[in-house]
């Protein structure tokens, strides 16, 4: 089987780019959630997150505020669950869910991946035990059984660092072969971790708004940028992203209207 790693649109937001950056032209634009499904055979199909939960958010007050700053577009056709299904991948069959952070854009679809194990890190650990407003987690989304689930916890002692054109990377070897590396990617949620596919995608999740939008990050203005978690280490990552870039490494984050589903080919 030849390995694969797919892109799903799984819900959307918008935002006016002058709003988020100083400099930026007026221009509303589209952010879609995106899913990623690594497919290298039964044993080897990784999903990082979920996109949006369709229908009703028993969330409270705080998904209501939510809801209204950053409104999302969700249709029942947008679950990734059903997206898998007519893409000829039983939502059954995935062994492993990334989760990047566990703000509501990226967990909404946990539910329906009971039987896979999921991967966080020490830093959303802290914030599952302890959720605070600002951390953005609405514990509503998360099904019952969730602190139940199969869970693997990184810890930073598990991250290696790995050189890629003039950036270190900090990585976590999923399978031991290179194929699929979790990396640290601090300062937009505690804990928020990125995945290096096969060593030519760096899944970059929210490290930034866009690709293309990587650069303006020192523009961010001070509303967007007082909701990271710590501006200063999301500016460093930036520039990381920007050196795995020059070194020919195709970077892609979570809310990048992407044309095409495959990424590997």
């Amino acid at each position: 089987m030849s390995t694969s790693l797919r892109h799903y649109a799984c819900g959307r937001t918008s935002h006016n780019l002058a709003q988020m950056f100083r400099g930026s032209a007026s221009e509303r634009r589209q952010f879609p959630s995106g899913v990623f499904l690594f497919d290298a055979g039964p044993d080897r199909r990784v999903l990082f997150d979920t996109g949006y939960a369709t229908g009703a958010w028993n969330t409270g007050l705080r998904g209501a505020a939510y809801r209204r700053l950053l409104p999302p577009v969700v249709t029942d056709a947008d679950d990734i669950a059903v997206q898998l299904e007519a893409d000829g991948v039983d939502p059954a069959t995935i062994t492993h869910v990334v989760l990047s952070h566990l703000h509501p854009d990226h967990i909404g679809g946990v539910r329906r991946f009971r039987d896979a194990r999921f991967i966080l890190t020490a830093g959303q650990q802290q914030t599952l035990a302890a959720p605070r407003l600002r951390e953005g987690l609405l514990p509503g989304l998360l099904p019952e059984w969730f602190p139940g689930a199969d869970t693997m916890i990184l810890a930073p002692d598990d991250f290696t660092t790995l050189s890629v054109g003039s950036a270190v990377l900090r990585v976590f070897d999923l399978f031991g072969d290179g194929s699929y590396r979790i990396v640290d990617l601090p300062g937009h949620a505690a804990g928020h971790v990125g995945a290096l596919v096969e060593g030519c995608v760096l899944i970059a999740a929210d490290a930034a708004w866009g690709a293309d939008l990587i650069a303006d990050i020192p523009q961010m203005r001070t509303v967007p940028r007082a909701v990271q978690h710590d501006y200063t280490a999301y500016v460093r990552t930036g520039e990381v992203l920007a050196a795995v870039a020059d070194a020919g490494i195709r970077v892609v984050c979570s809310h990048d209207p992407v044309t095409s589903i495959e990424l590997l080919a």
